[in-house]
């Protein structure tokens, strides 16, 4: 059976109910949540620290992309700490171990070819507040010389370093 007709014919709610793994992970119905401390201590290591953010992977893989509430609305995951501190590095291996990529990301590594199609169709995205309010103008700065297009694409369109207050 095709996916499509697998779908209409059992329907989404059906397919979730089913108790199939979705996106390659199974989680049982009654397994606890991430501790809040151990989130906090790897979305933490996000903006300094490789080799424990490896370290904690290893022993927890569901942490990759875990987000820690910092407040206020304020959430973070490990990759959106290493993309506003431009350490690309771990950032990219985030990325290779399969961690949720956005359009702050693309602006690190200078994606204009994801960026700007991005802000063409959501024009409002260019003053999105990141991770503790960083906008995509701060991250394409962190991104250096590989990010310059980027960095003078948001420019055109009047974005300016500044960090917008979240609290």
């Amino acid at each position: 059976m095709k996916r499509k007709d697998f779908l209409r014919n059992v329907g989404v709610a059906g397919f979730i109910g089913s108790g199939l793994p979705l996106l390659g992970q199974a989680v049982a119905p009654n397994d606890p949540q991430l501790d809040k401390e151990l989130v906090a201590n790897f979305v933490g290591a996000g903006h300094r620290d490789m080799d424990k953010v490896k370290g904690l992977l290893v022993e927890n893989p569901t942490l990759l992309n875990a987000a820690h509430d910092w407040k206020y609305g304020d959430f973070e995951t490990c990759l959106g700490a290493a993309s506003h501190v431009g350490y690309k590095e771990l950032a990219q291996y985030l990325i290779d171990q399969g961690a949720q990529a956005n359009i702050f990301t693309a602006a690190l590594f200078g994606k204009i070819e994801i960026v700007k199609p991005m802000l063409e169709a959501f024009p409002n995205v260019l003053n999105a507040k990141g991770p503790h309010g960083f906008t995509l103008y701060h991250h394409a700065i962190r991104g250096g010389e590989e990010a310059l297009e980027v960095k003078e694409f948001l420019e055109s369109l009047g974005a300016k370093e500044t960090k917008i207050p979240l609290y």
